[in-house]
C-alpha cells in the first residue's frame, strides 16, 4: 500500500511538473521514494538552524524595533503583517515602485493548495500556509480579498485523437466542453483547493501592518527607493543604504526581492490574460495538452489564465515594467479557447476578449527550493535575513513565510509549525546582493 501511494504521489508531480521550474524537483522526489536524505544539501549551523532546539513566541529582549523590509510583495507585506500583529514591531517596506504587489504578488493567479506539496521539502510550509489563509481569509473578510474554495481538475484534450471511448460518460466537468476532452482527473476539492486574489490579499495584509499608532497599530510605512546595502556603525547595522545614498534607521533588514538584488536568483517569466466569463465558475483546470495551459477562475466572473513560461534567466526588467509581448498572450488566449472548446465567437466560457494582459517573473532559486533566513558570511551577526526564491508557489506559501520569517526576526528562532533549516540561505556560499 505504501509502494502505491508513493507511485500515485509520483504520478501526481508528473503532471504538475512544469509548475517547479527546475529538474532538482526530480531528484528531490526520487529521495523521498526511498526515504534517503537530502545528500545534495549541505546545511550550515546558524541561528536559524538551532531554533528547533527551543521554541518560543514572545519576541526576545534585544527584538529589533525597527524593521526594513525590501520588497512589497507577499513575502516582504506578510512578514510586515506579522511583525506587527504578533509582536508590535514597526516597519517600512521598500519597494522600487512605491506600491504594494506590482511585480508577481499581483499578477499571479492566487491558486492555492493544500496537499500538492507533500511529497516536498515545501510541504511543512505549504500545510500551515494554507491554514493561515483561511484564517486571514476570517480576518480580513473573504470577499475582501476574493478567498473561497473551489475544486480543480486536469483534462486532457488532444484535436488529433478521436475522442473517448463510444458511450463513456466524464463527470465531475464543470464548464468545458465534454466533447472536447479525453480524460478528466480530479486534483482536489473544497477540502483541499482555494484561491485568493493576490493583489488584493497584499493590499489588506499591508492596511493592518500600516495602522497608524493613534489607531492602535504599529504605523508601518511604505517608501519608493530601492536598498542596496546594510549600513553598519562600529560593526553593528546601523540601517539601509539605498541608491541616493541615503541612510534609513534600522535595527534589521529583510530583504524579500524576489528574483531580484540577489546574486543566486533567477526569474521565470510567464505571461497571462484575464478573461470575462458569462458566470462565475468553481473549477480550476489544468490542461494536458495544447501546450499546457492553465485556468483559474475567479468569484467576479472572470478566469485568469496562464502558461508557456520561458526559461529561468537572470533578470534585467525592472519590478512593475515587465515587458507584455503580445504572441505570448495570443498563444495563451488560443489554447485556453481550443482547449475549452471556445473559439472567440461566443459559443463559449471563455470566449470573450481579455480585460488585462500582463507579465511577471517568478522567482527560483538553483534548487528550486525558498531561500528563507539569516544571510550568511558579512552579514550573519548584523541582523540581515532574506526570503524569497517561491517559484510558482509564493502566493501559497506566502503567509506562512511571512510568519515564519517574523519570529525569526523578532525572537532569533523558529516557530513550531516550520523547520526553516532546510530553506537556509547558507547552503548557497557565494550569495550576496547584487550592488548595482
Amino acid at each position: 500500500e505504501r509502494c502505491e501511494t508513493r507511485r500515485q504521489d509520483f504520478g501526481l508531480w508528473i503532471v504538475h511538473a512544469r509548475k517547479m521550474h527546475l529538474l532538482k524537483s526530480a531528484v528531490l522526489l526520487i529521495l523521498s521514494l526511498f526515504h534517503l536524505p537530502l545528500l545534495s544539501l549541505s546545511w550550515s549551523i546558524t541561528r536559524a538552524s538551532l531554533s528547533t532546539l527551543r521554541m518560543t513566541s514572545s519576541p526576545s529582549d534585544n527584538a529589533p524595533q525597527h524593521v526594513v523590509v525590501a520588497g512589497a510583495g507577499v513575502i516582504g507585506v506578510s512578514t510586515s503583517y506579522y511583525l506587527a500583529t504578533n509582536f508590535g514591531i514597526r516597519t517600512t517596506v521598500v519597494d522600487p515602485t512605491g506600491q504594494v504587489a506590482s511585480a508577481a504578488s499581483g499578477k499571479a493567479g492566487g491558486f492555492l493548495a493544500l496537499d500538492w506539496n507533500d511529497w516536498s521539502p515545501v510541504g511543512q510550509l505549504a500545510r500551515r500556509s494554507f491554514s493561515l489563509h483561511q484564517e486571514l481569509a476570517d480576518t480580513l473578510g473573504a470577499d475582501n480579498i476574493q478567498y473561497r474554495r473551489l475544486t480543480c481538475a486536469a483534462l486532457s484534450v488532444n484535436p488529433a485523437l478521436s475522442g473517448r471511448p463510444s458511450g463513456k460518460k466524464l463527470t465531475g466537468i464543470e464548464w468545458i466542453k465534454e466533447d472536447e476532452v479525453q480524460v478528466m482527473r480530479s486534483l482536489g476539492d473544497e477540502s483541499t483547493i482555494a484561491q485568493v486574489h493576490p493583489k488584493l490579499l497584499c493590499e489588506n495584509l499591508w492596511k493592518i501592518a500600516s495602522t497608524p499608532q493613534n489607531e492602535g497599530g504599529v504605523g508601518s510605512t511604505l517608501l519608493k527607493g530601492r536598498v542596496v546595502s546594510p549600513a553598519y556603525k562600529d560593526d553593528k547595522l546601523c540601517g539601509a543604504k539605498l541608491t541616493d545614498v541615503t541612510i534609513l534607521e534600522c535595527d534589521a533588514i529583510l530583504f524579500a526581492c524576489g528574483p531580484w538584488d540577489v546574486n543566486i536568483m533567477q526569474g521565470v517569466k510567464y505571461h497571462s490574460v484575464v478573461i470575462p466569463t458569462p458566470r462565475v465558475l468553481s473549477q480550476s483546470v489544468f490542461f494536458d495538452g495544447l501546450g499546457d495551459p492553465e485556468v483559474y477562475p475567479r468569484p467576479d466572473s472572470t478566469a485568469y489564465c496562464t502558461g508557456f513560461p520561458d526559461q529561468a534567466c537572470k533578470v534585467t526588467e525592472r519590478p512593475g515594467e515587465e515587458e507584455v509581448r503580445p504572441e505570448a498572450a495570443s498563444r495563451i488566449l488560443e489554447a485556453v479557447r481550443q482547449a475549452s472548446g471556445a473559439t472567440g465567437n461566443d459559443d463559449g466560457v471563455l470566449s470573450a476578449s481579455p480585460t488585462i494582459t500582463q507579465a511577471c517573473y517568478l522567482p527560483s532559486a538553483p534548487d528550486s527550493l525558498p531561500v528563507m533566513g539569516l544571510l550568511p558570511t558579512k552579514y550573519s551577526n548584523h541582523n540581515c535575513f532574506i526570503a524569497t526564491g517561491h517559484t510558482c508557489w509564493g502566493i501559497l506559501l506566502g503567509p506562512a513565510s511571512g510568519e515564519s520569517m517574523a519570529h525569526l526576526i523578532a525572537t532569533g528562532e523558529c516557530n513550531k509549525y516550520v523547520d526553516l533549516r532546510q530553506f537556509d540561505p547558507a547552503r548557497f556560499p557565494n550569495i550576496g546582493l547584487c550592488q548595482s
